[in-house]
C-alpha cells in the first residue's frame, strides 16, 4: 500500500475523476431537492469498472443497484445518465428507469439484488448458441451473496460452459451489515464447490487491475466457462444518499484506501489538471440538465 500507484493516461484518470465528481454531484443535487427516490454512490470504486472496461467492448454488461459508475465507464454518456435520474428529457431511458434500471444496447442495471445473474446466463446461452463470440459481464457486491439466485445461476453457468464473468466489488459491507457479520466462509469457497475458477486481488491501482484481469477476460471469452472475479475495494460513501451508521474513526480508515487521493499524492500536477477538468464538465452537464423540462411520464 506504499508503493505509487502507476501512472495513468488522460483516459483513465479522466474517466475515474468524472465519476467520482458526478457522483459527489448527486448527493448535493438531491440535497437541494433537485433529485427524488433514491441513489446510490460507487465513492472510492470507481476504479473497477474503468479498468475493466477496455476490456469489455462490445460485451454485455449486466449492473446493479449502485451502477452509475458502471454506466459512465461502459456507457459514457453523464448527460443521458443525469437527465434520466433528474426525470429530464433526454433521459436514457426517457426518464422511466431512474436510478437503478437502466438500459442502453448491451448494458442493463437492476435494483434487484442477485436478479442480474440468471438473466446473464441466459444471454450467455444464446451467444453461444449463435456462434457469438461475445461474453456477459455481471457485477455484484459481496451483500449479494445471500441471494439464492447467485447459486442457482452459477450452477446452470457451470454446467452450460457458459462465457459468464462475475466481477464482485467486495466493500466488505452489506447496506449497513458489514459482511464478516453475514456471510459464513469465503466467496472463494462457495465458488469452487460449483467447478468455477475464481481470482481475488486487493489492489488500488487501476493498472493493476487491469493487467490482472486481462487473462481472465480472455479465458472466459476463449474457453466459453465462467469465472468469478472478486475485487476487493471500499464504499466511501453510504449505502444511499445519507445513510452511513459507521464511526468516523472507520470513515478516517477507509479514506486512507481512496484510490484516488493515493494517485493525487503521487501525482499532484497531473490530477489537479484532470480534476479541473472533470469538476468543469460536471458543472456543465448538471446546467444543461436542470434546465431542461421534465421528462414525459418520467421520474421527476
Amino acid at each position: 500500500m506504499t508503493a505509487a500507484p502507476s501512472p495513468l493516461d488522460d483516459a483513465d484518470l479522466d474517466a475515474g475523476l468524472l465519476i467520482r465528481r458526478f457522483e459527489e454531484q448527486l448527493l448535493r443535487l438531491y440535497a437541494d431537492g433537485h433529485l427524488g427516490g433514491t441513489t446510490h454512490t460507487c465513492l472510492g470504486q470507481e476504479y473497477v469498472p474503468v479498468a475493466l472496461a477496455p476490456l469489455l467492448t462490445g460485451d454485455f454488461v449486466f449492473s446493479n443497484h449502485r451502477g452509475h459508475g458502471h454506466y459512465l465507464a461502459h456507457c459514457g454518456d453523464p448527460e443521458g445518465l443525469l437527465a434520466e435520474l433528474l426525470g429530464r428529457e433526454g433521459g436514457v431511458c426517457h426518464g422511466y428507469g431512474g436510478s437503478q434500471h437502466l438500459r442502453r444496447e448491451r448494458f442493463l442495471s437492476t435494483g434487484v439484488q442477485g436478479e442480474s445473474l440468471p438473466a446473464a446466463v441466459g444471454v450467455g446461452l444464446h451467444l453461444n448458441r449463435t456462434g457469438q463470440d461475445r461474453i456477459v459481464v455481471a457485477y455484484i457486491g459481496d451483500g449479494t451473496w445471500g441471494e439464492g439466485a447467485v447459486y442457482e445461476a452459477l450452477n446452470m453457468a457451470a454446467l452450460w460452459r457458459v462465457p459468464l464473468l462475475v466481477v464482485v466489488e467486495h466493500n466488505r459491507i452489506a447496506q449497513s451489515t458489514p459482511t464478516g457479520a453475514q456471510l459464513a466462509g469465503t466467496i472463494a469457497g462457495r465458488v469452487t464447490g460449483f467447478g468455477i475458477t475464481v481470482s481475488e486481488s486487493d489492489s488500488l491501482d487501476l493498472a493493476e487491475v487491469r493487467a490482472a484481469a486481462a487473462p481472465h477476460v480472455e479465458r472466459v471469452r476463449t474457453t466459453r466457462q465462467p469465472h468469478v472475479l472478486v475485487q476487493h475495494t471500499v464504499r466511501l460513501g453510504p449505502h444511499s444518499k445519507g445513510d452511513d451508521t459507521r464511526p468516523a474513526e472507520e470513515l478516517d480508515r477507509l479514506r486512507r484506501f481512496d484510490w484516488l487521493q493515493r494517485y493525487a499524492a503521487a501525482y499532484p500536477d497531473r490530477f489537479s489538471a484532470a480534476d479541473a477538468r472533470a469538476r468543469r464538465r460536471v458543472a456543465e452537464i448538471s446546467a444543461d440538465v436542470l434546465a431542461r423540462p421534465a421528462a414525459r411520464g418520467g421520474v421527476a
